[in-house]
């Protein structure tokens, strides 16, 4: 058996790989965080399987689920939301399971901040405003950040910045950008991309803090920050330059 990571991706079940829906119906178990994934994407299992809820569980509970799979015979579907390579905890999962002997692989999903950028219909890299994007998350009741990457590090770099699990503490991190990027610099926030009750909210560093509170965004939501933001042409792609050598 063998326990297949799969990205989830960020939350429509009709983004997520062929290869994905494949392992969802062939596995005789699906392990997964009711937080962030819905019925819709649990639809691609078969009938019978067993579903394993992680949202009350702790790692040790979780292991025990997928070590007693193996031991039944049973591939499991182990769905992470969004893509497994950020914030799925798949090192200290993949290290329990090499110690138990149990056989894993990784199935890619599509991230949350790509889905993010697509309904915003924005390029998070444009020729000669910015060619990099950061993926970061905010320090509050969670695994301490390396001083190495503190915020205003990153901010430095005016590239474009996508933080995840940072919703609750918008005012504070527009507040700390603002002296980077300046406060007119375009800020977005797009809760639930890709559902049906996705919510899109758009505006600059002075002003994006005001309408998240307003809304009342909790969790499930990316940050956006960057001048790339703000769709204009400064410069277009040398790759597609009718001037370019293409012998």
């Amino acid at each position: 058996m063998t326990v297949h990571f799969i990205g989830a991706g960020p939350g429509a079940a009709d983004l997520l790989t062929l290869r994905a829906v494949e392992f969802l119906r062939s596995s005789p178990v699906c392990v997964y965080a009711g937080t962030y994934i819905d019925d819709a994407i649990l639809d691609h299992c078969s009938a019978g399987t067993r579903l394993v809820d992680t949202a009350k569980l702790d790692l040790d509970a979780i292991t025990a689920e997928l070590v007693a799979a193996h031991e039944r015979g049973e591939d499991v579907a182990r769905l992470c939301s969004g893509d497994p390579s950020l914030y799925s905890a798949i090192a200290e999962q993949s290290a329990r399971l090499d110690a138990a002997g149990v056989p894993w692989d990784i199935t890619p999903g599509v991230p949350a901040y790509a889905a993010a950028a697509a309904a915003l219909r924005v390029e998070l890299t444009v020729p000669e405003v910015t060619q990099s994007v950061v993926l970061t998350r905010a320090q509050a009741r969670s695994t301490a950040m390396p001083d190495t990457e503190a915020l205003k590090n990153f901010a430095a770099t005016r590239a474009t910045l996508a933080l995840h699990l940072a919703i609750t503490r918008t005012r504070i991190i527009a507040d700390e950008l603002s002296g980077f990027y300046g406060p007119e610099c375009p800020a977005a926030v797009v809760f639930h991309a890709s559902k049906p009750d996705e919510l899109i909210l758009r505006g600059t560093l002075a002003d994006i803090a005001d309408q998240v509170e307003a809304a009342g965004l909790r969790q499930a939501a990316v940050i956006l920050v960057g001048p790339a933001l703000a769709r204009r042409v400064v410069a277009e792609s040398h790759l597609y330059d009718a001037c370019r050598d293409r012998s």
